[in-house]
């Protein structure tokens, strides 16, 4: 272990990456389940969004767009079908595929979950002061994430 390893209270530096990750999923679950009572996931939440930013997408496109199994994204799709919230159309080339789209009650609910979740953040770091906020923005930049490549 060397010096960059150890923070200058003792802190290992894994030890601190595995709080940051508690805290990152506790954060992520609070915005989800205020999200959900505003009416949406912020899985779903996320689905809507790329459907509002780049229209109709078909399911594959979806799924690789958003990282997640073809499956996944089909049950998402059919929930907020029948939610009303998104269409599905056949592509006159390809009747099996489907190309997804989003509904007028699909872009107000999008609306409100998006503002719940702006919320829900605000929350969390509201506790922290603009020099804090733009010290953590620094922090988040200079984040090394591991590559694809080396997994």
């Amino acid at each position: 272990m060397n010096e960059r390893d150890t923070a200058p209270n003792g802190t290992d530096a894994a030890d601190l990456g595995l709080r940051f990750l508690t805290v990152a999923y506790r954060t992520r679950s609070a915005v989800d389940q205020h999200m959900a009572a505003a009416g949406l996931s912020l899985s779903r939440t996320k689905l809507l969004q790329l459907l509002a930013r780049d229209g109709a997408m078909h399911q594959a496109e979806l799924a690789a767009a958003l990282g997640q199994a073809p499956r996944s994204v089909t049950q998402t799709v059919e929930a907020l079908e029948r939610l009303r919230l998104v269409t599905r159309t056949a592509d006159p080339a390809d009747r099996r595929r489907k190309a997804v789209s989003l509904t007028e009650k699909g872009h107000e609910a999008l609306t409100v979950a998006e503002q719940a979740g702006r919320q829900a953040l605000r929350y969390v770091f509201d506790a922290f002061g603009p020099e804090q906020l733009a010290e953590l923005d620094t922090l988040l930049d200079l984040m090394r994430l591991p590559d694809e490549a080396s997994r």
